[in-house]
Order: structure tokens, then C-alpha cells, then sequence
């Protein structure tokens, strides 16, 4: 399998996701993706996330409460001994560039991981390859450390619990 590179904005930390114009915060979700969902991706997305969604990883939508038919991003997670792989996220067209409509997106679905790493008994530990350009943007953000000279980063504990207590309070 070809090795992938995270490449996604995190725009603020935010409590949940919150509109640009108004700053009107929106409490979400985030639920396992369904077949139905599926077949919706069609337009918008870069990635093809029916092949995410396998024995090797598990797909989840990050959504508005009680507005499930509106994504807002998607993350792929795969489970390892003492860790979570984030293996793609990816922000809803409408919520990447100058004229997203919702900041937060990507920082609530790293939350998310993190959350299933400390629910799985991991510890919090979250683990991703990062593109070269982007490490200190990680690094700065989600308080991701390099691990070695490689673009692999690891969300330790301390910097997950941080992540957790602003997205899960």
C-alpha cells in the first residue's frame, strides 16, 4: 500500500465548528460512515472514500447535531496495538479556502481520534504522515512531534487531553 500524506488545514481550535460570518458555533457529531453516505460522495471530495471504508479502516462523518445528511469532513482511522493511524482527513469542499463556510472541521476530527485512542485504552496516542511542508503547522496546531527525520508525527497524551477538553469538555 502506498504511503499517504496528510495535507489538511487546521484552520482554529475550535469547541465544535463554528461559521465564519457569524461565529456561531454549532455542536457536532462524528458517526461511522454508512453505505447510503457513500454513495453521496460523489462531487466535492478528492479522495475515493468508498475504498477507505475496509477491513484495514474505518471511515467516520463529522456532522452538524441533528443535520446528519450534511458532511462536513471525513477522516479514515486504522487501529493499532497502542495507537490510532489517522490514514486521511479530508474537510467538505464547502469548508477548505477563502470562502469555507465552517472553521474547525479538521481539528474536530483529530479531536475524534484522539478520543478513540483514549477510549481503546491507548492513551491518546494518534499517529499520521504529515507532507514535509506542513510538520510545523501540525507541530504548532495539534502539538504533533515529529517522529525521527520521517514525515510520521504522533499526538502524545498531554497534547491529546488538550485536543479532548476543548472538543469534549
Amino acid at each position: 500500500m502506498e504511503k499517504r500524506y496528510i495535507e489538511v488545514e487546521i484552520d482554529k481550535l475550535t469547541n465544535s465548528i463554528e461559521n465564519v460570518i457569524t461565529g456561531d458555533s454549532f455542536n457536532t457529531q462524528v458517526l461511522p460512515i454508512t453505505s447510503s453516505d457513500i454513495e453521496k460522495l460523489n462531487q466535492g471530495w478528492n479522495f475515493d472514500w468508498k475504498a477507505e471504508n475496509n477491513s484495514s479502516s474505518k471511515v467516520f462523518k463529522l456532522v452538524i447535531e441533528n443535520n446528519e445528511n450534511i458532511i462536513q469532513g471525513l477522516i479514515a482511522l486504522s487501529y493499532h496495538d497502542g495507537f490510532v493511524f489517522v490514514e486521511l482527513i479530508e474537510s467538505a469542499d464547502f469548508n477548505i479556502g477563502r470562502n469555507k463556510v465552517y472553521f474547525g472541521v479538521a481539528g474536530n476530527l483529530f479531536a475524534f481520534a484522539c478520543k478513540e485512542s483514549w477510549d481503546r485504552g491507548d492513551f491518546g496516542y494518534v499517529a499520521f504522515n504529515s507532507k514535509t511542508n506542513l510538520i510545523p503547522h501540525y507541530n504548532k496546531t495539534l502539538g504533533a512531534k515529529q517522529v525521527g527525520q520521517s514525515n510520521q508525527m504522533v499526538i502524545e497524551p498531554e497534547d491529546a487531553v488538550k485536543l479532548l477538553n476543548r472538543y469534549y469538555g
